[in-house]
């Protein structure tokens, strides 16, 4: 019984909170950031040092934009 109460508990809290309107759009910036990580870095180690460090870079870039809108939610 305590069981059954508890996990009600846990659900009211769960609808309690906001929703946040920036999560798919945080998720794609993570996504891209990611992507632009691994491809930059690659092409550091295997080619070119400075297109490699311009590509982390600007990969970067997205993720301070997704670090600005959680902070800011």
């Amino acid at each position: 019984m305590d069981n059954d109460n508890s996990r009600l508990a846990h659900r009211r809290r769960d609808d309690d909170r906001p929703k946040d309107q920036f999560l798919k759009l945080r998720n794609w910036l993570n996504i891209i950031f990611m992507v632009g990580a691994i491809i930059g870095v690659s092409i550091y180690l295997l080619s070119n040092h400075q297109v490699g460090i311009i590509i982390v870079l600007v990969a970067m870039v997205f993720k301070i934009v997704e670090s600005a809108l959680r902070f800011l939610h």
